[in-house]
């Protein structure tokens, strides 16, 4: 579609070819070889995480968290209503049973406030929470983390959209026992499809690395007490990751500009509200998201596409999914509200200014 806005198209840095042609230059395609030593090694320098482990993809690694932290058949999963249905399906694979808990008003992440009241009231104890940094915008993860401590609940920080997010100048996905990042296509980093589960513990990580590789023993020929999964990242994708994690900074300041930008040429609107960003964070506003008060936001996305702009309604609740209808919830309608009401605009990182004030004049025409 010639000349079309993505919702967040992938920008290379133009080293990609050059570290792909040195992985063709050696023959070590697939699975593993110097570039996805070369990434984990970036991923962990970045973010301050002591371990990382590249894999397939951001739901893999939340899958291989729930496996290394023994969540099984029958075992309560907290996780955030508000999110991506690749964060949560992983506890059906674990044959777990997802509780879900809704957002607050201040970040529009889980609520601290829910979560520990839930933690109260409840007869049975979960084994672990799954908690989304929404759009790339960090939760009150201080306060969680305590929580879940004072609780004995683990915690899984799914960071796969917060990439590069901070709280208190500390990376999201290094404050739990686990971290996630992905780096589908549509990430603020990507390799095509991949993903990195990170710790501080080395024995999650190695463990991790065990079931990632079909769970195979120690042992000359190909020994299996265990079944685990095809999981580990190609050596070609994590080229890719290391040309792209040269840039990441300079793809947060962009993604941050043009929530300014938008921010800035909307202002004047009563019916808008933007997604909040918590004191002492930095998000990475992966997608810049706002909620309408009194206008159907259909009207704005169709408007959109008549200039060939790509907009999307803000992730549908997952209690509100057929799939889990017969869920556990704590909630307070916050999720469903934004849910009605919301809209993540172009957030491509190769926009400029200018795509976004022709954006924004179309958005006033639908108003």
């Amino acid at each position: 579609m010639e000349n079309r806005i993505f919702l967040s198209a992938p920008h290379m840095s133009g080293k990609e070819l050059e570290y792909i042609g040195k992985v063709f230059e050696s023959n070590y395609i697939a699975p593993l070889g110097e570039y996805v030593n070369k990434f984990e090694e970036s991923i962990k320098k970045y973010t301050g995480a002591s371990n990382a482990l590249a894999v397939s993809s951001g739901t893999a690694a939340i899958h291989l968290a729930l496996k290394v932290l023994g969540v099984g058949e029958g075992d309560d999963v907290l996780a955030s209503t508000f999110t991506f249905i690749g964060s949560v399906s992983p506890i059906l694979y674990q044959q777990a049973n997802p509780v879900f808990i809704d957002s607050d008003k201040e970040s529009w992440n889980i609520s601290p406030k829910l979560l520990n009241k839930y933690l109260l009231e409840c007869d049975k104890k979960p084994k672990a929470l799954i908690l989304t940094h929404l759009y790339g915008m960090s939760s009150d993860i201080e306060k969680i983390t305590q929580i879940c401590k004072i609780h004995g609940v683990y915690l899984i920080e799914d960071a796969a959209e917060s990439l590069g997010a901070t709280f208190k100048d500390k990376h999201t996905g290094t404050f739990g026992d686990l971290g996630v990042y992905s780096f589908n296509g549509n990430k603020i980093l990507t390799t095509s499809g991949g993903g990195m589960l990170v710790s501080n513990n080395k024995e999650y990580i190695e463990k991790a690395l065990f079931y990632a590789t079909q769970a195979r023993d120690n042992e000359i020929h190909y020994e299996h007490n265990e079944y685990g999964y095809n999981y580990r990242m190609s050596n070609v994708l994590a080229a890719i990751g290391v040309a792209q994690m040269e840039v990441i900074e300079d793809r947060v300041i962009q993604k941050r500009k043009i929530f300014e930008w938008y921010e800035e040429e909307l202002s004047d609107l009563k019916e808008i509200e933007f997604m909040p960003e918590l004191k002492e964070s930095r998000g990475n506003r992966w997608l810049s998201a706002a909620v309408f008060q009194e206008v159907d936001y259909v009207k704005i996305i169709d408007a959109l596409e008549t200039i060939n702009v790509e907009s999307r309604p803000l992730w549908k609740p997952m209690h509100m999914q057929p799939l889990f209808k017969n869920a556990k919830t704590y909630l307070d309608g916050t999720s469903e509200r934004l849910f009605l009401k919301g809209i993540c605009f172009a957030s491509s990182t190769t926009m400029t200014q200018k795509d976004v004030k022709y954006i924004c004049k179309t958005i006033k025409g639908a108003l």
